[in-house]
């Protein structure tokens, strides 16, 4: 770029201390602007040195340049309007004419001196803006790809700045030629062709139509070579855009990715404004081409096919631009994006990475869903609904044939699940600039539409499926045939879930677990799960999907602060459980989620050791989140119970695997008794829910033979059932050992019908009715609900 451009972008700070430099009139200003590509390139410090030659040339050479630039204000159309340009450039001539025609060396001196000052002031503003920009940059320059856009970037814009100068010269060289030109056909009818002085200056015309020809030609390769640095970076450009959308597709499925656009909104608008301004220059080239031509002129011939190509770059550029920044998403029942639900508001939407209007073309967006189905036979139909709040909705078209849903069975007449239906949003932006209009659109990733919230599961798992393994978001058909997953990319989808839902993803372990049940054992790298198998086949009626999501639901209302801090193994295969269990003391234990529970549940399994050491494990039956909303499952742990005949009631749970003490792991989450009014009178005792287990004498011999068994089951199951309220004498033990539901009251009250639930008033310790509770701890609550006998859980199964 010309240093005097460079000035001319500077900020205004700067900008007042090049016009200092200019007060005192030593060279004015506008001679410095209207020859400064030639100022710029004479060697004025070999012409300020004493008794040159060379500041006499110069000197001689700036007057005629003045001249030349006053004929052509004098044969332009616009006289008037230049009356004071041409008398400034006047004024300014016959002022140096007078300071400098008796010592151009001055002249040449006063130049150097201004042209080192205006690099000095340049350098100083680059340091500074370099010290604003590069430390943002450079902290979000994350590889060499984007170094690389950055560097082709600059490029860029010097290359157009030279391309700039060299059209700026061409000017110059064409005008001084047609003043010449204009000139010497007045003078061809008062000369004689046979003078010397004519054929001179024709054979100067020839010279100067030349030069410009020369100039013509390096301009045109100039714009050539313009033209292939553009589609490099254009090509950069567009894989640093694919990277953006693979990591939205990943973030739209559970990823924590960077999706923001800002960076790539500079890039694009950065390009186009280069492309735009290539094209302004090409047609101040037609300008000049419609002023001047002549045989073999290389502007006629060349000069269109480049302009074609360029428009093609630039419509290429703002079509790849437009994009979908925010995929469909509704704002409940949950933000999985992609899948909607008919008659539900939503939102998207759609943006403009160059940021380039005209101001006298607003922009407005049309919008509609399955623009093309041409390939979508059977497929249910739907209209988009706009409100006046930009939220939008889909009702679906009734149609003349079957009900809604296709009949209601969820199947369309294509012969595809509905939720395997994908459907796809399409904008439509009329775009306006510097004259050049086109049509841009961009389309949103497929996505599912459900009519009920039930169908919120399986409709995810289709999206899940789909953007796990393609990349063309138009394939609406993909689940006619679905391709299978490795298990290497099931993986991450799976982790992705559990660490978008809880901020806590799964580790090598877990996901081993998972693996081996859904692939067996051992799982590798080349491992292939089908969609089927995935979504659909269960021999226990649901799918390995509907199991995965019921347990991200369970953790999500109950367990979310548990899981995050490690509290819950939670993926664990029985062997690995018995291994872990094993070498640990009696009363170790370990939290692990059941693996025959639709929506959801969380088991408990601990070891014990029989008088000849050999280790015993237990399993109590698995909560689901309806028990844990009643009874969150740190007061479960806290007071668990087991419960035999002449055996003092005992929590078993002593220690979180691998040695946490079980108060330490859980204590911070353990339910604080709520502060009540003791000056007020209750008619009720204060009560406690907790959860016990009863086990005979005889079962647990009959329980340690089985364990000897290899074949048998390691595990016992404590279940726990509707009540069944009875109230022992005192002193009588429950029948057949176990422990019945009693209750204790003051005199005078009588028994409420909240049957099955305990009562203990602490702060009535004189009571007789105290001696029911026999030898039972005061710590000890009766449970809620009548305890069963002992009996083996196995729950173990392959997807």
């Amino acid at each position: 770029m010309a240093l005097w451009q460079q000035i001319l972008m500077l900020d205004s700070v700067y900008l007042e201390q090049v016009h200092k430099l200019y007060m005192d009139e030593r060279l004015p200003m506008e001679v410095r602007e209207y020859i400064a590509y030639w100022i710029e390139e004479q060697d004025w410090n070999q012409a300020a040195q004493p008794e040159s030659s060379l500041a006499c040339c110069l000197f001689y050479t700036m007057q005629s340049l003045l001249d030349d630039q006053l004929g052509r204000l004098v044969l332009s159309e616009e006289n008037n309007s230049n009356i004071l340009l041409k008398h400034n450039l006047h004024r300014s001539k016959v002022h140096l004419q007078a300071l400098y025609q008796e010592h151009p060396e001055q002249l040449a001196h006063v130049i150097d001196d201004l042209l080192r000052k205006e690099r000095e002031i340049l350098v100083a503003a680059s340091a500074v803006s370099q010290a604003v920009v590069e430390t943002p940059t450079a902290a979000s320059m994350t590889s060499s790809q984007e170094e690389k856009i950055e560097a082709r970037l600059a490029e860029m814009r010097k290359a157009i700045q030279s391309l700039k100068t060299s059209i700026d010269q061409l000017e110059l060289l064409q005008d001084s030629f047609d003043f010449r030109y204009k000139t010497q056909k007045l003078l061809e009818s008062t000369v004689p062709n046979t003078d010397p002085g004519l054929i001179r200056r024709m054979q100067e015309l020839q010279t100067m139509l030349n030069n410009v020809d020369r100039s013509r030609k390096d301009v045109l390769a100039k714009i050539q070579e313009l033209l292939g640095f553009f589609e490099t970076l254009r090509d950069l450009l567009l894989e640093e855009l694919e990277a953006w959308k693979d990591r939205q597709r990943q973030a739209c499925i559970g990823n924590n990715c960077d999706t923001r656009l800002e960076q790539l909104e500079r890039w694009f608008t950065a390009n186009a404004e280069d492309l735009f301004h290539l094209l302004q220059l090409m047609q101040t080239l037609e300008d000049l081409q419609g002023k001047l031509t002549y045989d073999q002129d290389q502007l006629t011939t060349r000069l269109p096919q480049l302009k074609s190509r360029l428009k093609e770059q630039i419509l290429f550029l703002l079509q790849r631009a437009f994009v979908v920044e925010i995929q469909p998403t509704m704002p409940f029942p949950c933000r999985r994006p992609l899948v909607l639900r008919t008659n539900q508001k939503f939102s998207v939407r759609a943006r403009l990475l160059v940021k380039l209007m005209d101001r006298n073309h607003p922009m407005e967006a049309k919008i509609e869903i399955d623009s093309d189905s041409s390939n979508l036979a059977g497929f249910r139909k739907f209209n988009i609904l706009t409100s006046n709040t930009k939220t939008l909705s889909l009702r679906e078209q009734k149609s003349c044939g079957s009900g809604k849903g296709k009949g209601g069975k969820g199947i369309n007449e294509g012969g595809l699940s509905v939720l395997e239906e994908l459907h796809v949003i399409t904008f439509t932006l009329d775009y306006c600039y510097q004259g050049l209009q086109c049509q841009l659109q961009a389309s949103t990733l497929p996505m599912v539409i459900i009519s009920n919230v039930n169908q919120m599961s399986s409709a995810w798992a289709s999206v899940l499926w789909f953007n796990m393994l393609s990349r063309d978001p138009l394939n609406q058909r993909f689940f006619v045939n679905p391709p299978a997953a490795t298990w290497p990319q099931l993986s991450a989808v799976l982790s992705w879930q559990f660490s978008s839902a809880t901020e806590k993803g799964l580790n090598v372990d877990q996901l081993k677990m998972l693996g081996e049940k859904l692939c067996g054992s051992p799982v590798t790298a080349q491992s292939i799960i089908t969609w089927t198998q995935f979504s659909k086949d269960s021999p226990h009626n649901f799918s390995f999907w509907t199991w995965i999501d019921g347990i991200l639901l369970l953790i999500q209302e109950n367990l979310l602060q548990l899981w995050r801090k490690d509290l819950i193994m939670g993926f664990v295969s029985r062997k690995r459980e018995r291994h872990l269990l094993k070498k640990k003391r009696g009363g170790t234990f370990l939290l692990r989620f059941s693996e025959s529970t639709r929506n959801g549940g969380i088991t408990c399994t601990w070891v014990e050791y029989d008088d000849k050491g050999s280790p015993q494990f237990s399993a109590v039956e698995p909560y689901t989140k309806e028990q844990l909303k009643v009874l969150p499952l740190p007061d479960i742990i806290h007071n668990y119970h087991i419960l035999a005949d002449e055996v003092i009631p005992e929590n078993p749970l002593q220690y979180l695997y691998p040695d946490i003490p079980r108060d330490e792991a859980f204590g911070p989450y353990y339910s604080e008794p709520k502060e009540e009014d003791k000056t007020e009178f209750k008619k009720y005792l204060k009560r406690h829910l907790i959860s016990v287990s009863s086990r005979q004498p005889e079962e647990a011999q009959a329980l340690d033979f089985q364990i000897a068994d290899p074949s048998a089951s390691d595990f016992q199951d404590f279940e726990l059932q509707a009540p069944n309220c009875q109230v022992p004498e005192a002193g009588v033990p429950g029948v057949n050992g176990e422990v019945e539901i009693g209750l204790v009251l003051p005199n005078g009250l009588e028994e409420p019908e909240q049957g099955g639930l305990l009562y203990q008033d602490p702060y009535l310790p004189q009571l007789e009715e105290e001696q029911h509770l026999g030898q039972m701890p005061p710590e000890l609550f009766m449970a809620s609900e009548e305890l069963q006998e002992l009996k083996l859980y196995d729950e173990d199964f392959n997807f």
